[in-house]
């Protein structure tokens, strides 16, 4: 750390003097003794810009620990010097000549040298580290490992040699009898041996992002003993190729995508007429020489679009169909038809591989078509060139800063966005009423799935007992006992299959591997993490569009009504109410929606219990707040399923009875994060006994029913902002930028998620007022190209203890964001707060967020625009270092979780399903809660 004094007088420290500085102001002993050797034991010279050892550190042969990451070191000369180092950290420094000196640490039990630019290690570094436990390789350039690693084979239990270039698995490995934990990502490995796994040590293995083809992507994400029983099934008979290549047809509305799906799969043309356009989506299959083909027909309307993310997924041909005849050569028509999908691809699925298909050619002149392909393959390539230079510049502009070691995460998020591009293929035209032309497409198609450098993984090696359950699926899906829905319980689909006589022995475990594949390639689809789902399998994916269907019913219809409810929606759960301001009378909403909702038929009603008053009060409570109470919801799903001869699907998708429980349709939205359910309070008994571990707390008996939030369907209105009361240039004010843009539906799912966390809260369609604890805060959304980011402001505090909670509250938002931001990963977002002087445009970018350090150790910040001065609590999570008398606080705090729903605050709060007492502390940290509940299986 640089004193003070020295950078008010602003002169320049080398990094020799900031080493100085920094081995000066390590923690100094109270007294001599013990004390003293604690001290000088471990040392930490993290983000000092080193490019040699200090010889400070090297004349300490005491130390143990010496943390060197984020500097600048080629070489480590003299570390050999000391003998009793236990821990060496030498991550994102310039390493490119592994250290040979390393072998003289014999007491080393870990070492750490990711994010370096390492090719090659040495044989006869690894024989000298007898105790070595952990040891970190990844993001390197590494292509193999030396023979000698197998000498650590009796201590070493954590490897991670991810983001390398390893093409083959690297042999010593598997001599490593003790290896507890091994990550593998993103090398270049098409096999993985049968002998890693026949052990019981290895608990933890990740291989995602490799070309595997045995065992298959889709076998490794279920994990080890998914993996252990793949190659145990592997030894009953030779693995068979399986050759499938998932296809998913992208584009506006009325563009050909139906007609080419329908054309290719029965090989001759095939018109589909308006009416019968895909809705959702549609699933098919179909055969191309020895390639099985799922083809995936998305629905082009954007009121859709909120569910394509469920299905987009990555290892797939996307066919990006275009109307030549709608497209003209400018940016109004490329943006809608074109650029719209080729950014959300961008941001989904960066490495996917892209074929334009331009239909209606008939409809033009020959000319004409190809002026306008030259212009769609231009227009793209200027995109894509536009989003590197992008990138290019945020990552210049990290490295040209003052303290570019304290972005060094958002360094290696860049270039690892940097390196992932969409590969555009040629665009072709075609006419789809032309026989010849749609065998040309498919010649096309079978080109570049034959090309291995573009599809790696299109060939799987599977054993055969997965083929015969597949088989045996499809056979059971498609007997006339089966129901039109395809749903089946777990165990009775068990039974099934068991009855067929090669699959007599098929245990339970075993089948729930071979659906867990089945799920990820897109045969069957079977959620077992969603609870009211687990023991339900859907044989038919296409039922599971239909059920999407009928939430798009729910969730509005057609292209001309894009408005939606108008008045924000407050929703109180403490307060047991439902409340929305008058809802001015100008303002359009889904006509057809409504329309079904009037015309549900009273038979229906009586079913449901419901009157006809409660179904006026239905639709005044939709059109008002985007919101349908579970009646309500119950007696529009079973009006639309009766009228397509579906009644027998009802009871299978929605509970027996109307308040049992919310049923799988509920599960599905709510999993999807496309609704919000909203429940009346049951406060706590005060008479119930002590809280025990795995029991329920009693609760006072509660009144109503569940409300469903669509969020999608609110609209911006004023309310909100009154609620808020006016934005105060003595706000704590941030903003979550994102690059290219803020994801078509990111802010609604957004709501969902954190609104699922706090029990109070005003939303509207680009604007949510969140209330943790009594104290108010502010998210926005502004989506405008180049100017895309999301709003957050609180009430500037009061004192310290006011600091540190604003604080918590914003950073666990900002978590929220940071985690479902995860989902696009060519998503590039950074936050930032503006300098607080009036008409100032510059803006701070903060530094790594990565938990371990203080965002700042400075108490002031200096704008480097206009040079005013503020306190850094100010800008930055912060906590101002002057005392204040603690406040008084409720006895004791609790949160309740109930569908992810939580809530913080004092005891005066319902429960639903589980109840944990807290310690204080940690009842009162957002940030930590937001983190705990949020981590995977929570």
């Amino acid at each position: 750390m640089i004193p003070k004094s020295c950078r008010a007088q602003g002169k320049k420290w080398s990094a020799t003097q900031r080493v100085k500085v920094s081995l000066n102001h390590l923690p100094c002993p109270m007294r001599p003794g013990q004390e003293q050797e604690d001290s000088l034991r471990e040392v930490t010279l993290s983000t000092q810009r080193l490019r040699v050892l200090p010889p400070a550190v090297l004349s300490n042969p005491m130390l143990e620990s010496l943390n060197l990451d984020r500097n600048k070191l080629r070489s480590i000369t003299g570390i050999s010097k000391l003998c009793n180092l236990k821990k060496l950290i030498l991550s994102k420094n310039e390493i490119v000549d592994f250290p040979n000196e390393i072998q003289s640490l014999v007491c080393l039990e870990k070492l750490e040298l990711n994010q370096n630019q390492i090719r090659v290690i040495p044989e006869g570094v690894f024989s000298h580290l007898p105790r070595l436990k952990h040891l970190r390789l990844n993001n390197n350039r590494l292509g193999a490992l030396p023979r000698d690693l197998a000498a650590c084979r009796d201590s070493l239990q954590y490897l991670n040699i991810s983001n390398n270039l390893f093409r083959t698995f690297p042999q010593p490995v598997l001599q490593l009898a003790h290896l507890q934990e091994l990550h593998m990502q993103n090398n270049a490995l098409r096999q993985l041996p049968k002998e890693l796994f026949q052990g019981q040590a290895l608990k933890t293995f990740k291989a995602n992002g490799n070309p595997l083809r045995e065992p298959p992507s889709e076998v490794c994400a279920g994990g080890i003993q998914q993996i252990r029983n793949y190659f145990n099934q592997l030894q009953h008979g030779l693995g068979q190729e399986d050759k499938r290549v998932k296809t998913m047809f992208l584009g506006a509305s009325l563009a050909g995508k139906s007609t080419i799906c329908r054309s290719l799969k029965q090989g001759q043309t095939k018109l589909v007429p308006k009416e019968e356009r895909t809705v959702g989506i549609e699933i098919s299959e179909f055969q191309i020489e020895d390639f099985t083909f799922l083809f995936w027909d998305f629905a082009g309307q954007l009121e859709y679009y909120m569910t394509h993310h469920v299905f987009i997924t990555p290892q797939a041909l996307v066919i990006l169909v275009i109307n030549l005849h709608m497209y003209q050569t400018n940016d109004k028509t490329f943006k809608d038809l074109v650029g719209f999908w080729i950014n959300n691809l961008s941001m989904r699925v960066p490495n996917s591989v892209v074929l334009p298909v331009g239909t209606h050619v008939d409809c033009c002149q020959e000319e004409e078509v190809e002026k306008k392909r030259c212009d769609i393959m231009a227009k793209i390539t200027a995109m894509l060139a536009e989003r590197k230079s992008n990138l290019t510049h945020f990552i210049d502009n990290l490295e040209g800063s003052e303290d570019p070691e304290f972005y060094v995460e958002q360094w290696e998020r860049l270039k690892e966005m940097e390196s992932c591009t969409l590969t555009i293929l040629n665009l072709v035209a075609v006419n789809c009423t032309d026989h010849h032309d749609i065998k040309k497409l498919e010649a096309s198609i079978l080109e570049h799935v034959k090309n291995e450098q573009l599809f790696p993984e299109v060939v799987r090696v599977l054993p055969p007992v997965y083929r015969q359950v597949e088989a045996a699926i499809v056979d059971i899906a498609q007997s006339e006992e089966m129901a039109d829905h395809g749903m089946m319980d777990l165990q009775y689909l068990l039974s099934k299959l068991s009855q067929c006589e090669h699959l007599a022995n098929l245990g339970r475990e075993l089948l729930q591997d071979i659906l867990r594949y089945l799920h990820r390639i897109g045969l069957v689809v079977w959620y077992e993490e969603i609870k009211h789902l687990e023991t339900t399998v859907f044989l038919q994916p296409t039922f599971l569009i239909t059920m999407f269907k009928v939430s798009m019913g729910i969730r509005g219809s057609g292209p001309s009504s894009l408005q939606g409810p108008s008045s924000a929606a407050l929703l109180c759960s403490s307060h047991c109410c439902l409340f929305t301001p008058s809802l001015p009378t100008q303002l359009l909403v889904r006509y057809r929606l409504v329309q079904q909702l009037e015309s549900i038929s009273v038979d229906t009603l009586i079913g449901e219990h419901a009157t006809i008053r409660d179904r006026s009060n239905w639709v005044w409570t939709f059109k008002s707040k985007a919101m349908l109470c579970h009646r309500a919801v119950r007696a529009l799903v079973k009006h639309q399923l009766c009228s397509e001869g579906m009644r027998d699907v009802f009871e299978e998708i929605m509970e027996h009875r109307p308040h049992t429980g919310r049923g799988k349709l509920f599960s599905l939205l709510e999993h999807f994060e496309l609704c919000l359910e909203v429940r009346h309070a049951k406060a706590l008994n005060p008479q119930a006994s002590e809280f025990v571990p795995g029991k329920l707390w009693e609760t006072s008996r509660g009144q109503g029913e569940s409300w469903y939030l669509f969020p999608t369907y609110l609209n911006q209105t004023e309310e909100v902002s009154e609620v808020w009361g006016g934005d105060h240039s003595e706000d704590l004010h941030i903003r979550a930028y994102f690059s290219p843009e803020i994801p078509e539906g990111f802010f609604q799912r957004f709501l969902v998620k954190a609104c699922s966390f706090y029990s109070t809260h005003w939303v509207a369609k680009v604007i949510c007022l969140l209330i943790c604890n009594g104290k108010p805060l502010l998210i926005k959304e502004n989506n405008q190209r180049a100017y895309s980011y999301l709003e957050l402001r609180c009430r500037k505090p009061e004192g310290r203890t006011g600091f540190q909670f604003a604080w918590d509250f914003l950073m666990a938002v900002v978590f929220i964001i940071q985690k479902l931001a995860e989902e696009w990963p060519g998503l590039h977002m950074c936050m930032k707060t503006p300098c607080r002087t009036a008409g100032c445009p510059a803006e701070l970018i903060w530094p790594d967020m990565d938990g371990t350090n203080a965002m700042t150790k400075e108490d002031v910040k200096t704008c480097g625009t206009c040079g005013h001065r503020f306190g850094a609590e100010l800008l930055l999570p912060k906590v101002p270092r002057q005392l204040e008398e603690p406040r008084a606080q409720p006895s004791a705090h609790y949160y309740v979780t109930s569908y992810r729903t939580t809530t913080f605050g004092p005891s005066s709060i319902h429960v639903n399903q589980q109840v944990r007492r807290l310690p204080r502390p940690l009842a009162q940290d957002p940030t930590l809660m937001a983190r705990l509940l949020l981590s995977p299986r929570s």
